[in-house]
């Protein structure tokens, strides 16, 4: 009976361990890949071959020179800056930039933009996911149209309002 009594305490234990183990797997996050490939080898990629996952507009927008250039060359400076200059848990300070038409690459990741629309810088945080896209596309250059109800003359039932 004793060796028996002793079993049941050792059970118990194998189904808490157990239970933490499904916890831990719930609670795992999914890793991020894009095009295949994961975030730590995407940063570790050259310019060559970050061209040949991205997109055909990307790859020819690549191919032309486009980190050669003075602004995106100004800009990669100045994200790097203001993430090196923040502490290892905070977020760096927006940097704004008229440039809608730069292409995220995987060293912006991290990194906070203003990206002008117009009248106002748009902040984006700059995500995984978002590499390949253009900034421009996070920051929207006009007020969506809000419906309400149609105004005297909008419509032929409208003319015959009554005046009192």
């Amino acid at each position: 009976r004793a060796s028996g009594s002793c079993l049941l305490p050792h059970t118990a234990m194998a189904d808490d361990e157990e239970r933490a183990a499904e916890l831990k797997k719930k609670r795992s996050f999914r890793k991020f890949s894009f095009r295949g490939i994961d975030l730590d080898q995407m940063l570790d990629l050259s310019t060559e071959q970050l061209m040949d996952i991205l997109h055909a507009r990307a790859r020819r927008r690549f191919s032309r020179g486009l980190l050669l250039k003075r602004p995106v060359k100004q800009l990669k400076k100045k994200l790097l800056k203001a993430k090196k200059d923040c502490g290892p848990h905070d977020k760096p300070d927006v940097v704004k930039t008229h440039l809608r038409d730069m292409i995220i690459i995987p060293e912006m990741i991290g990194s906070i933009v203003g990206v002008h629309q117009g009248k106002v810088f748009t902040t984006v945080e700059i995500k995984a996911d978002m590499v390949g896209m253009y900034l421009g596309q996070f920051s929207i250059t006009y007020k969506p149209v809000r419906h309400g109800r149609p105004g005297i003359g909008a419509t032929s039932s409208s003319k015959f309002v009554p005046l009192k």
